[in-house]
């Protein structure tokens, strides 16, 4: 175990990112096609492929999920992800035709200071099919990929991992892309929400404060009462290799929420965009209850640390009037 979305046998990671444009692509790679569903908390979100999840719908299994900066410009990132699947020979068959079923969120990253005139057309899809070429089984933390361009209500954002297991073994691993409205530490202090549940002192071991102040009870979030919807959201990826059909795949994602309540604060706002996407690569057997309620308990847990691991890794943009890093204040 790594620590990593990867410690699920067949699942990849890659990232591919501009330093001029502050933005950039992460893309998460299913060796076979796995079972997927979506969950959206945030009153701004913004979705590829969103409705084949619905339980209702047909597609059950993805072949990748896209996560990009460049609010809407960024959809066109599972464009990019889909052209090197469809390379690969890899997609959903109609007849004669294979389409590489990617969904895909985005986080709203265009003003950070980065430069974003690219002309005619964005440079998300070209990023994307990057991101998937380069999908390995390690891959970095903090300011890389759909993390790069990414920021807090007080500190710069980013992209973060962890994973757990249960009792009997089944993993479970989240990714997450951090670009609240809100806060991931307390008040102005070094403590993170998510403190909790923090293993090794992944994120700094810096617990939780003695008391809690009415200070640092108050709502911090980015620009204050004039927030505006696109400008926040944390995009997350929850996968098991528990054997689960799309509606257990669907509560799934629906628990892994529990952990952004845990590590944000506020959130799921009206201006936040918070998605997860569930999956599951199906390789072992569990309790359709007690095993479910046991995955999503650790899911929920292993989401925060990974709210958590994403800003504590983070490094600030070299660019005027950005947000300091974690590091940067605490060390």
């Amino acid at each position: 175990m790594h620590n990593l979305l990867t410690d699920i046998a067949g699942v990849r990671v890659g990232h591919s990112d501009d330093a001029k444009l502050a933005s950039g692509v992460t893309a998460v790679v299913f060796d076979r096609p796995a079972v997927a569903a979506m969950d959206v908390r945030g009153g701004a979100p913004g979705t590829r492929e969103g409705g084949l999840l619905d339980l209702a719908n047909m597609v059950e299994r993805i072949d990748a999920i896209a996560l990009s900066g460049g609010s809407a410009f960024g959809l066109e990132a599972g464009g990019g992800v889909q052209a090197w699947l469809a390379e690969q020979g890899r997609g959903f068959q109609a007849r004669s035709a294979i389409i590489p079923i990617v969904p895909g969120a985005i986080c709203f990253d265009l003003l950070n200071g980065g430069d974003k005139k690219w002309g005619r057309f964005a440079p998300y899809r070209d990023l994307g099919y990057v991101a998937a070429a380069a999908a390995g089984t390690s891959f970095a933390l903090g300011s890389v990929g759909a993390g790069l361009g990414a920021n807090t209500a007080n500190l710069k954002g980013g992209l973060g991992s962890a994973s757990a297991q249960t009792g009997d073994g089944v993993k479970v691993a989240a990714l997450a892309v951090v670009n609240a409205v809100g806060t991931v530490t307390i008040g102005d202090g070094p403590w993170f929400w998510a403190a909790p549940f923090e293993v090794e002192g992944e994120y700094g071991g810096r617990g939780l404060p003695a008391a809690f102040t009415p200070d640092m009870l108050k709502m911090r979030i980015k620009g204050g009462p004039a927030a505006t919807p696109p400008e926040n959201t944390t995009l997350a990826v929850v996968v098991t290799d528990a054997m689960l059909t799309k509606n257990q795949a669907k509560r799934l994602a629906m628990m892994a929420q529990t952990g952004f309540a845990r590590a944000i604060y506020p959130v799921h706002a009206p201006t936040d965009g918070d998605v997860v996407f569930a999956a599951s690569t199906g390789e072992h057997q569990i309790d359709p209850l007690i095993g479910l309620t046991e995955l999503g308990m650790i899911a929920a847990n292993v989401m925060a640390r990974a709210i958590a691991r994403g800003v504590h890794a983070a490094t600030a943009l070299p660019l005027p009037g950005t947000l300091p890093a974690w590091r940067d204040r605490f060390g």
